[in-house]
């Protein structure tokens, strides 16, 4: 049987397993203390954990951590890619973000993705399995460790590099006020990408309680998001357990026929169904969600397109997220041009009172851009 992998487990669901193994429960607090915020790598770092305890861990669990195959340093100074290596040989694909005030981990959810949207690298490639709530948890711990260890090198070099890491990014170079905390905590985690969340419902829920844990990372509901392409039966679950996040729907068309040429599950959760799941998830929950909307050159930037969506949406808590088309092998669109992207915007906002934004460009120079990561890149 293989080693428990700690990262699998709630805090409750910890503290019950120490009781199985025959320790007080009094040893939870520690050491969840030590694995979430300690950012602890191996049990040799618990010693003050008691020694029997330590080396009951050392024989019947495990801390598990991935391992960096590759690291990747966008020119734009705000964005790392990395591919972590998984247990049984797979790798996926995480994503370290800078944003004024904010850092934000863009976490995967699976190996590949089985929903074939016709413009994302991910679906390109298809699906291979569900990650665990562990493998999920651990693309978080590992940015964070990120920050943490270049908190402690300010913006000096990273000192000694493995074979496969690369030397420091601008990242890291960027200046940093030392007092700006917010440069050296993770605050945000988007569930968005490789796979589909809701589709790996179980544990993607169960990695979402870790992170929120007021005793670990502690995320707040507005700190993590989650976006499906339309997973009708996990949005009307969402909305039935009233989970703590913010959810995000790729939409990308506004009619049935559209949403079929790009989403190709579309054809099993039909635009009507996917839009009466969004009603029951705003009612029950009272939150809004965000539409995202990824603008294609000639496909779906016309000003009748910003129409339909409008009103599609327009009784709605709604805002629009519109993402220029980033570049991937499988697909030949090329994004909006900005004069498109703005008018858009305007007859969302002039027209239907809809807020949206336009996203910022990311990393697309490393694949690391929404829709753009897939193992291999």
């Amino acid at each position: 049987m293989p080693p428990l992998n700690l990262h699998e487990l709630t805090r409750e669901d910890l503290r019950q397993q120490l009781v199985r193994w025959g320790f007080s429960s009094a040893h939870t607090k520690l050491l969840w203390n030590r694995l979430y915020l300690g950012l602890a790598e191996s049990f040799a770092e618990m010693a003050d954990l008691p020694p029997r305890l330590r080396t009951h861990l050392e024989a019947e669990a495990t801390i598990g951590r991935p391992a960096t195959v590759r690291e990747t340093a966008s020119s734009d100074g705000f964005t790392r890619k990395f591919l972590l290596g998984l247990a049984d040989g797979h790798a996926v694909e995480t994503v370290l973000m800078r944003y004024p005030g904010r850092v934000t981990a863009c976490v995967s959810s699976q190996v590949g993705c089985a929903m074939g949207c016709v413009f994302c690298a991910t679906g390109q490639m298809g699906y291979t399995r569900h990650l665990t709530a562990g493998e999920i948890v651990a693309q978080a711990l590992h940015v964070a460790r990120e920050l943490r260890q270049a908190k402690g090198e300010g913006r000096g070099a990273k000192g000694s590099q493995s074979p496969s890491r690369l030397p420091p990014s601008p990242i890291a170079l960027r200046p940093t006020p030392e007092h700006d905390v917010s440069q050296h905590r993770l605050r945000n985690v988007v569930l968005m990408g490789m796979g589909e969340p809701l589709h790996n419902y179980e544990a993607v829920m169960q990695a979402v309680d870790i992170l929120h844990d007021p005793a670990g990372l502690a995320l707040g509901a507005g700190q993590v998001t989650l976006s499906t392409v339309g997973v009708v039966p996990g949005i009307l679950r969402l909305a039935a357990e009233k989970r703590p996040l913010h959810l995000a729907v790729s939409l990308h068309a506004a009619t049935q026929a559209g949403r079929e040429a790009l989403v190709p599950v579309a054809r099993k959760w039909p635009l009507d169904e996917l839009m009466a799941a969004c009603r029951t998830y705003s009612t029950a929950t009272g939150r809004r969600i965000f539409y995202e909307w990824t603008l294609i050159e000639g496909k779906n930037d016309a000003a009748e397109d910003a129409r339909a969506v409008g009103r599609l949406l327009q009784r709605l808590p709604a805002q629009v997220n519109l993402i220029p088309l980033n570049p991937t092998a499988g697909y030949s669109g090329e994004p909006s041009r900005s004069e498109s992207a703005k008018r858009f915007q305007r007859i969302l906002r002039d027209e239907f009172k809809l807020p949206s934004t336009v996203r910022q460009r990311r990393g697309i120079d490393i694949a690391a851009g929404c829709g753009q990561l897939a193992v291999g890149q």
